[in-house]
């Protein structure tokens, strides 16, 4: 069975705030570590009420410094809103701490909406030099050389996993030319997932950071004692979802009975393609779930996330899906 990983957002549910995210986020990551979960990274967004991952590296830096062992990373840092230079400093710094232990990811949307992404970005320019973006960066961890004018100090020479995040087949495409693994972000946008894949492993060039194509796919697993308990759990992502495309993103609400009374038959589909990877139940049905779908996809890792309202909810969850996962294991 593939490793297993997880995504967080740093949720700030109702009647909370980004302090008590920041608590769950660190105990989250310390269970992940026993429960033998092989990285955990976070996502930058921006002026979402309901996310506190915006200062994203700052917040590796502290779930890294609060674990001893799990992987610790972006999914992802969005270059366009950032220099080259600066995020090769923030992670050169980051796996200077951490040696052995920090992930960069990289995507291109800018994790917001568009009056945010100007004042983020402030001389307001397009992703359009996204691969060149990507391509300036790589080259600040290469180590420096005589006469070099501009160099990431810390950064030159250390060893920093660079992925690529998308989800079309502008990202699948730069991976595979690069010869850097990939992240797909099918645990909200599923479309293009296989033709991204099949393309991604079609083209790959092994680079001097990767031999062969090496795919995450994202995938929402909401877990509980029972089917029906894992079903309400999982209205909180769908309520979220719902609140998002009508314009009022907000804090995370808690589950509800009836997800059919709060949306409509149109906001119903866009909210179940959106969210078709996502396998909600009790153990047997997350393990059939996880199952199919790695077999379906042949992904070579999963991005787990949960976005669950109650913070000892969200840990059971990862905690049953680590035991599905021992028990795979154990059936191969």
């Amino acid at each position: 069975m593939i490793p297993f990983s997880v995504l967080d957002l740093a949720p700030v549910t109702e009647g909370s705030d980004a302090a008590q995210a920041f608590r769950h986020t660190l105990d989250l990551a310390q269970l992940a570590e026993r429960l033998g979960y092989r990285r955990y990274w976070l996502a930058e967004h921006h002026n979402m009420p309901g996310i506190a991952s915006a200062a994203t590296a700052v917040l590796i830096g502290h779930v890294a410094g609060g674990t001893s062992t799990i992987r610790v990373g972006a999914g992802g840092i969005m270059l366009p809103n950032h220099a080259p230079l600066q995020v090769a400093e923030q992670f050169g710094t980051l796996a200077s701490l951490y040696p052995g232990r920090i992930d960069l990811g990289l995507g291109r949307a800018p994790g917001t909406d568009q009056p945010t992404a100007k004042a983020l970005r402030r001389y307001f320019d397009s992703a359009d030099a996204f691969p060149h973006d990507v391509v300036e960066l790589l080259g600040y961890f290469e180590p420096a050389v005589p006469g070099q004018q501009v160099r990431a100090v810390p950064g030159a020479g250390i060893e920093v996993p660079v992925w690529l995040l998308g989800s079309s087949l502008f990202g699948a495409q730069l991976s595979a030319r690069l010869g850097l693994p990939f992240a797909f972000a099918s645990h909200f946008a599923p479309d293009a997932m296989d033709e991204a894949l099949a393309l991604y492993r079609r083209d790959f060039r092994p680079s001097a950071r990767l031999a062969q194509p090496y795919a995450m796919l994202g995938i929402n697993v909401v877990a509980a004692d029972s089917d029906a308990e894992a079903r309400r759990l999982f209205t909180t992502q769908q309520q979220s979802f719902i609140n998002l495309r009508r314009g009022r993103p907000g804090l995370i609400p808690p589950p509800i009975d009836d997800i059919d009374a709060y949306w409509t038959p149109a906001e119903k589909q866009m909210v179940e393609r959106a969210l078709a990877c996502a396998v909600v139940g009790a153990a047997d049905t997350v393990q059939d779930g996880i199952e199919a779908f790695v077999a379906r996809h042949r992904p070579d890792e999963l991005l787990i996330t949960a976005n669950v309202f109650e913070h000892a909810a969200r840990r059971h969850s990862f905690e049953i899906a680590a035991a599905v996962r021992e028990r795979l294991l154990a059936a191969d």
